[in-house]
């Protein structure tokens, strides 16, 4: 998936307005301003769309975890300079505090069903033997898991009046 695509939909879900997102850049050690800003959240047919570079996604989702998790003791971490979706997915994972189980329902919300040992194989090193590359459709379906959670469920729900089989 692209990174604009990522900061776009973690933007909607979350509803992170412009400033909101400049202070996740500054949790994350980077600077970013609102043109900027706008630029990455533009369709690739604009003609001011600006791609997202890794660099940038990577501080963006360093924020994003010390603004949902706190800072942590230490030096800053460094963002990535190269970023796939297994990273993201990580980053996105400990910023939300998942654990698998909510992974899995999450993922399952969007109609994705993958087991517990498949999704671990996510998260574990490049040249692990049981490492799996985590492809688009997974993140999307995740990302649209989270969107169902955390979006979706702002809007006001139908309410059902439930009857007994002797009212109906």
């Amino acid at each position: 998936m692209l990174n604009n695509d990522i900061l776009r939909r973690i933007r909607f879900i979350f509803d992170l307005k412009d400033s909101k997102m400049i202070h996740l850049f500054e949790l994350g050690g980077g600077t970013t301003n609102r043109s900027e800003i706008s630029n990455w959240l533009k369709k690739e047919e604009d003609s001011d769309y600006i791609a997202c570079s890794d660099r940038q996604m990577a501080t963006f989702l360093n924020g994003f975890i010390v603004f949902k998790r706190g800072k942590k003791d230490g030096p800053e971490p460094v963002p990535e300079a190269k970023l796939d979706n297994n990273i993201v997915l990580v980053k996105l994972k400990i910023a939300l505090n998942l654990q698998a189980e909510e992974m899995l329902a999450l993922l399952a919300l969007a109609g994705l069903v993958i087991s517990k040992h498949e999704l671990s194989a996510f998260f574990r090193k490049r040249d692990h033997k049981h490492f799996r590359e985590c492809k688009d459709q997974v993140l999307r379906n995740f990302l649209q898991g989270l969107q169902s959670k955390y979006a979706d469920s702002e809007k006001e729900a139908p309410v059902f009046e439930w009857k007994t089989p002797s009212e109906t």
